[in-house]
């Protein structure tokens, strides 16, 4: 197939490794499970995986492939290889059952699917459960390895449209089946453009250390941005508080991404491990997103690794990011997720669609060239999401203050209706998660015959701490209005979780409810 526009070179991150190898060939381009990728070889290997996947699969231009593997080489090899022929890639979370892999392999139909030797008797498992047409299998390892072998590494001629979908990672399914977002190769390339023009993280001296799973739309755009634009990346496959603090402090890293959970499991680490790494080494940025950071770990942060390394932004696998809070002013903006992304526009509206004031709460709507294709086989689901005029929400109800800087209020299906009047859980979360004793908590509304619903706290406490219920209740009353102080509080030893870490408040809802 010929591009539509002929003579223009086309956006997508394999164009850009092959220019970064052309710069440096030598150069380390991923390291991975105790291995180095160098920029020569990985151009060859991920050309050698595109020429079998067309020769010997004899896969087509808009074909899918799909992978159930933790974070490795291997995982950037197929992404590129297949993504310069025009062929999508699934990733799947390696931490799904077999039955949800098998309705994701059903959703997505694949016509390979690559998997890594730790999740191998979980992939055969999940195609024997599948109802569609069950791909081919490929482990990673002496059958993959003499598969490269013998394809050719001759760089492919063939030219697609920008838009053609490039990866498409699965949502967490917290509220119901989670759901293939299609995004194209010219919304990622230009999101890493922007993440160097907003992270000083992202140039050829710099190496970027990915602790998230490359299932997810974050985990995996991060490492591949930097072998894009030129640096290095290195991929842990499994997240490991101690190690984690370790690789940040060795002096290699530059930029890192975290979500709230693992640094929530860092700064648990015994003192004497803590003292051992503090400081930031060779670090110029800190990203953190996938859920909200709570203030009091963001000053935690910034404690332990120094000013001006924090970014903390909100994003969808939808839309991409959003917002970012810049690190001048994370101590000044409490809970804030700072203003729009580079080249994004952020609108409030409400119910009627009409836009909201400064200091009221509205569904968040953001346009920018970072947006999705679509979710795959799902138009009507596409159109409540992605609007008129390329507006898309994901039902998230914000509040913008008078200097522009947005906060993220909660979840618009997450919202409580307690005799009449709108409660948002994450207003009541964020109080709790500041008083002494608590590790992690969630809010949701439970039945109640008189009321509708009534709020409840579930409570991770800190080992070790005499949290009560009293506490939490007074600190509540001295910083809420009574109708959204929780009736409940359960104190619980962790909180339900999917396999992509969100919290299942449904799971507590169902669990809990009268």
């Amino acid at each position: 197939m010929t591009s539509s526009s002929p003579g223009i070179e086309h956006l997508t991150f394999a164009r850009g490794v092959r220019a970064s190898a052309r710069r440096s060939p030598n150069k380390v381009a991923v390291r991975s499970e105790g291995r180095e990728l160098r920029y020569h070889q990985l151009v060859s290997r991920f050309s050698r995986l595109g020429a079998f996947a067309a020769d010997g699969l004899g896969m087509q231009l808009g074909d899918r492939a799909a992978i159930l593997s933790p974070n490795c080489a291997e995982y950037i090899e197929v992404a590129l290889g297949l993504g310069e022929r025009g062929y999508a890639l699934a990733t799947l979370n390696h931490r799904l059952t077999p039955r949800e892999v098998a309705e994701i392999l059903d959703d997505c139909t694949p016509r390979v699917l690559f998997v890594h030797p730790v999740v191998a008797q979980s992939a055969v498992a999940a195609l024997e459960l599948m109802a569609a047409p069950r791909p081919r299998l490929i482990t990673f390892g002496r059958v993959y390895e003499a598969l490269l072998q013998d394809a050719s590494d001759t760089m492919p001629t063939v030219k697609f449209p920008e838009w053609t979908t490039f990866s498409i990672p699965y949502t967490s399914g917290t509220t119901g089946k989670p759901k293939g977002v299609m995004l194209p190769h010219r919304s990622r390339v230009l999101t890493a453009f922007a993440l160097a023009s907003e992270f000083d993280c992202y140039g050829p001296d710099d190496d970027f250390l990915a602790l998230t799973p490359m299932a997810h739309g974050a985990g995996f755009l991060y490492p591949m941005a930097s072998i894009f634009l030129g640096g290095s990346c290195t991929l842990m496959a499994d997240f490991d508080p101690e190690e984690t603090v370790a690789a940040m402090a060795s002096g290699r890293s530059t930029g890192v991404f975290l979500v709230p959970t693992q640094f929530h499991k860092m700064f648990t680490l015994p003192e004497r491990t803590l003292d051992r790494y503090r400081g930031g080494g060779r670090l110029k940025s800190i990203l953190a997103n996938a859920a909200p950071l709570p203030q009091s770990t963001k000053e935690q942060i910034i404690d332990y690794y120094g000013e001006g390394l924090l970014h903390e932004m909100y994003g969808s696998t939808e839309a991409g990011i959003v917002t970012n809070m810049r690190p001048q002013f994370q101590l000044l903006k409490d809970t804030c997720v700072g203003t729009p992304f580079a080249c994004t526009e952020v609108e409030l509206r409400d119910d009627d669609g009409q836009p909201v004031a400064d200091g009221q709460p509205g569904e968040l709507f953001s346009r920018s060239p970072y947006l999705f294709n679509g979710y795959l086989g799902l138009p009507e689901a596409t159109a409540e999401t992605l609007r008129e005029d390329n507006w898309l929400t994901v039902g998230d109800i914000a509040v913008r203050d008078e200097d522009g800087f947005y906060y993220i209020v909660d979840r618009k299906k997450d919202m409580v209706i307690s005799g009449g009047l709108n409660v948002y859980p994450g207003d009541v979360e964020r109080v709790i998660a500041r008083i002494a004793g608590v590790a992690e908590c969630a809010v949701v509304g439970l039945p109640n015959p008189q009321w509708g619903e009534q709020l409840a706290a579930f409570v991770i406490a800190q080992p070790g701490s005499a949290l009560t219920a009293e506490a939490i209740e007074a600190a509540c009353r001295e910083a809420l209005a009574s109708y959204k102080i929780p009736r409940e509080v359960h104190f619980i030893e962790a909180l339900p979780r999917n396999a992509n870490g969100k919290v299942l408040k449904k799971d507590l809802r169902a669990t809990y409810a009268r």
